[in-house]
C-alpha cells in the first residue's frame, strides 16, 4: 500500500547527501583552533545531525559552555569557505527527487544546518528547484521546535512525513504528530530508528521511492 503525503519533508545532513568529509574537518579546525586534540572521523560522525552546540558538547567531555560560541563560529567559518563543498549527494537521490515531484508531491528541507549552508549545498547539486522551501536551524533550536513553527506557519499539516536519519528526526515528527520515516543510508542504525519510534524504515533510495510511487 502507497503512502499519502500532503508534503515530504527531508532532512539534508545524512538523506540527501553525505556531509562527513567537511564536518570532520571543519570540528577539528575549530577544536584546533581552542587547544583542544583533533578527533576521528569515525567519532564524530556519530554525532552528525543535531544543532553544533549540542554535538561539541558530546565530543569534548566536561567542555565549558562559555567556549561553544566561539567554537561554532570557527567551524562555521572554515565550513563557509571550503567544508560545505566537501559533499557528496546520494547516487540514487536527484532521480528520486525527480520523480516524486513529477508525480505532484511537495518536497521541502528541515535541517539544524544553517539556512544558507543547507540553501548553497542543494544549489551546488541542482536539487534546490525540487522543494518548495527550505528550513534551517541554529543554536538552541530542535528540529522539533523548527517542525512547530512549519505547522503554525501553515507552510506544512499534520499529513506532512519527515524523512531522516537520526533519531532527532523521528522525534521531532513523534512531537508534532507527524509520521516519520527513517533512512538507513546515513549516519543512524537500525536500532536507534526502531528505538525511536519511526513509523517505517527502508534500507535505500529505490525503497523510499517505493513508499509512494
Amino acid at each position: 500500500m502507497k503512502l499519502s503525503s500532503s508534503a515530504l519533508i527531508f532532512d539534508l545532513d545524512g538523506t540527501i547527501s553525505d556531509p562527513s568529509l567537511g564536518i570532520c574537518r571543519s570540528f577539528n579546525h575549530a577544536l584546533q583552533t581552542f587547544g583542544f586534540a583533533t578527533l576521528a572521523d569515525s567519532v564524530i560522525s556519530n554525532e552528525i545531525g543535531p544543532p553544533l552546540d549540542v554535538s561539541f558538547k558530546k565530543l569534548v567531555p566536561a567542555l565549558n559552555e562559555q567556549l561553544i560560541p566561539g567554537l561554532v563560529t570557527a567551524y562555521r567559518e572554515r565550513y563557509a569557505d571550503v567544508g560545505y563543498s566537501e559533499n557528496t549527494v546520494y547516487p540514487q537521490i536527484p532521480m528520486a527527487l525527480e520523480k516524486l515531484t513529477a508525480a505532484g508531491f511537495q518536497l521541502a528541507v528541515c535541517t539544524s544546518k544553517r539556512v544558507d549552508f543547507a540553501t548553497k549545498i542543494l544549489s551546488m547539486f541542482e536539487l534546490l528547484d525540487h522543494f518548495s522551501f527550505v528550513d534551517g536551524g541554529d543554536i538552541g533550536i530542535s528540529k522539533g521546535q523548527q517542525l512547530s513553527a512549519l505547522l503554525t506557519q501553515q507552510k506544512i499539516d499534520t499529513q506532512a512525513i519527515m524523512i531522516g536519519d537520526r533519531n532527532i528526526d523521528i522525534l521531532a515528527a513523534q512531537q508534532n504528530s507527524l509520521r516519520s520515516i527513517g533512512v538507513l543510508w546515513g549516519f543512524g542504525a537500525h536500532q536507534e530508528l526502531a528505538a525511536a519510534k519511526a513509523d517505517h524504515i527502508v534500507h535505500n533510495v529505490c525503497e523510499l521511492s517505493g513508499c509512494f510511487l
